[in-house]
């Protein structure tokens, strides 16, 4: 059985979403990269529903989540959710080890 990290690897590769729970709250998104910063294993994904810590904001919004935090991982087929609106470059990511190829 896939563990977490070759899930997200799948859903980034082949633009798939995922759904998850991640600091205890349940998260709809689509990955868009993942790798590593300051030794530790990080995605960035576009969360369009689910719950978080705040509202989830019209539209969806950026996160950052630490791999090893994310648990009870699905992968499944639906529309490819992103968002080109970018105020600030990613910080999430220093070394990518694998991203959606546009």
């Amino acid at each position: 059985m896939p563990n977490n990290s070759e899930l997200l690897r799948d859903a980034i590769i082949n633009r798939r979403q995922v759904r998850a729970y991640y600091d205890g709250y349940y998260r709809e998104m689509c990955p868009h990269a993942m790798g590593w910063k300051n030794g530790a294993h990080h995605v960035l994904s576009f969360q369009f529903a689910g719950e978080g810590s705040r509202t989830l904001p019209p539209g969806g919004q950026w996160k950052c989540m630490d791999v090893d935090g994310i648990n009870i991982v699905s992968v499944s087929d639906g529309p490819w959710f992103t968002d080109n609106r970018h105020s600030r470059p990613q910080t999430c990511i220093d070394q990518i080890e694998v991203e959606v190829n546009y």
